[in-house]
């Protein structure tokens, strides 16, 4: 930390009684006042007798009634008189007397305000060891408060707030903007340098991994050998094996985990063509949904109690998975189902015909056939208002989903858009070109390109500060999404990057690495990349950027 030099609070030099009085080994730090009760002490320490005490009373008087220049020459005069020892004690005795605690003179409010014009949390972490004064100055909330804004810490539905912290302060208990700000900045800390890493590599069998989702409590991963495996976040141990699919599992989400809705629904599909229902908390199957009549290629869950499923029969079914049953069979695409959303009661589907569809769900009804694309649409992003699309024609297609209407092309990559995410007026595009693609969609327009891969960019996620890729080169990399700069590779270089997920304090990546240097066989490997814990505020530059835990 770097050294600063406090501003001094000018001592009392009000003589309180028989201190030492100076020596050349014992400085004091009170000024001495000539009083006549102090005579008979000041004559035994130091020597003096009645006739010296009068004249340096005298010469205190003579002193005070110079003028300004006057005092200046009189002391050059005594100061060069002096030798090394006294004028070293000269300076300890004025040097504090000159310093001046600017905050302490001003009103409290002022020096409130003006701590908030510090946007860095270190000038700020270190002003607080300055004094008493300034350490209680910067328990107020009013310059944390501040910096959060500044750092744009905004409360999100995380995990690194918490339940407690998505009610306005006003209604949260013992909530601090300071501790809020700093376990924020530790995170954004560790993001950049590396967080801790813990590495999971039994309990996966042989297989291609297909889907991953976790939350705060549980990591589910299906792969196409059937099984359905699920770990808890926090410590990487396996909880349990679902079994009873009888082909490769392709499509998973599950629903549930809030505060006010504990329990979690998990839905399955894959190439035995069954849609099967559990309980995530207890591994019990609820239901085995039936009526496809090839591989269920995606599934989506609007809430616990309705599921959609789209199949490469070309059709998509609407469950309700509550009670096990059908309530529409959506027909209309003519090739395999390859993708879909849903925000609310609207669903969009992506298919290997070409075309998208706009759907109704309470009703089943098509709303729009979205069509424009020369080949196969491999990917779909919906928001409510706006639908887009991802080609093996190299474009994107922006759609209203009110008027069914194409409002834009964006064009750019050259070879098959397979990853989209949206958010707000901000989406990313993945291509099998290799790059990124950042795009506004207020104004159509490419902010930034990024040569992320040397293959495919086969998994993409993104916020506001950040996006994480994968592709087939093996790589995971991390980016500025504001800047369009890499920010690390975010692991070691695998054979194959099966997926990813993140949320604000942990990652989740699922690869494939070699078994041994001398061995091309391979071997599934998760990692839980943990960025909440307090250790990470004691990184410097020189230290290791990553800490990993294999036990």
């Amino acid at each position: 930390m770097e050294d600063i030099s406090p501003p001094a609070t000018p001592p009392s030099f009000n003589y309180t009684g028989p201190s030492p009085i100076p020596t050349p080994t014992a400085r004091p730090s009170h000024r001495v006042r000539l009083n006549t009760e102090d005579s008979i002490y000041l004559e035994s320490q130091l020597g003096f007798d009645e006739e010296q005490l009068a004249h340096l009373r005298h010469m205190k008087q003579s002193f005070q009634q110079l003028s300004p220049a006057q005092k200046q020459f009189f002391l050059y005069e005594i100061i060069n008189c002096c030798d090394n020892s006294q004028l070293t004690y000269l300076n300890e005795l004025i040097a504090p007397r000159l310093k001046i605690d600017f905050l302490k003179e001003l009103p409290i409010e002022i020096s409130l305000h003006i701590l908030t014009f510090i946007d860095d949390p270190k000038t700020l972490a270190r002003a607080a060891t300055v004094s008493t004064l300034w350490n209680s100055l910067l328990k107020d909330e009013a310059a944390w408060k501040a910096l959060c804004m500044k750092h744009q810490y905004r409360r999100r539905n995380s995990s690194i707030c918490g339940g407690e912290l998505l009610e306005p302060p006003a209604q949260r208990l013992n909530f601090s903007y300071r501790e809020y700000f700093k376990r924020k900045f530790n995170v954004a800390t560790a993001w950049a340098q590396g967080g801790k890493v813990k590495v999971v590599d039994d309990g996966f069998g042989d297989g291609l991994v297909t889907s991953l989702q976790y939350d705060d409590r549980y990591i589910v991963i299906a792969s196409d050998n059937h099984r359905i495996e699920v770990f808890y976040t926090s410590s990487g141990e396996k909880v349990r094996t679902l079994e009873g699919h009888e082909g490769g599992v392709w499509a998973l989400q599950f629903k549930g985990g809030e505060k006010h809705d504990p329990d979690r629904i998990l839905v399955t599909g894959g190439c035995d063509r069954d849609v099967r229902v559990w309980n995530l908390e207890s591994g019990e199957l609820l239901h085995v949904l039936r009526g496809h009549h090839s591989t269920v290629r995606c599934l989506k869950m609007k809430d616990k109690k309705i599921a959609v499923t789209g199949s490469r029969d070309t059709t998509m079914r609407v469950w309700d998975i509550q009670r096990g049953t059908l309530l529409h069979v959506l027909l209309g695409h003519q090739a395999s189902v390859r993708c879909m959303e849903i925000h609310g009661n609207t669903l969009v589907s992506g298919s290997y015909d070409s075309t998208a569809r706009v759907w109704d769900l309470r009703t089943g009804r098509c709303l729009h056939v979205l069509s424009g694309h020369d080949t196969q649409i491999y990917a779909i992003a919906f928001d409510g208002h706006k639908v887009v699309t991802g080609s093996l024609d190299s474009n994107i297609r922006v759609w209203s989903a009110e008027t069914g209407q194409c409002l834009t092309i964006l064009q750019g990559h050259t070879s098959l858009v397979g990853q989209l995410q949206l958010s707000g007026s901000t989406l990313v595009s993945g291509g099998s070109d290799g790059c990124l693609r950042v795009w506004d969609l207020q104004h159509y327009e490419c902010i930034h390109q990024i040569s992320a891969h040397d293959n495919s960019v086969t998994c993409l996620q993104f916020d506001d500060r950040r996006i994480l890729s994968a592709g087939n080169d093996g790589r995971v990399r991390l980016w500025d999404i504001k800047q369009g700069r890499l920010i690390r590779n975010f692991t070691l270089s695998a054979k194959t990057v099966w997926k990813i997920q993140f949320t604000d304090t942990k990652a989740v990546v699922l690869m494939q690495r070699k078994r041994s240097n001398n061995s091309d066989e391979g071997k599934t490997v998760m990692e839980i990349h943990d960025f909440d814990f307090e250790t990470v505020e004691d990184y410097s530059t020189t230290s290791s950027h990553m800490v990993v835990d294999t036990t």
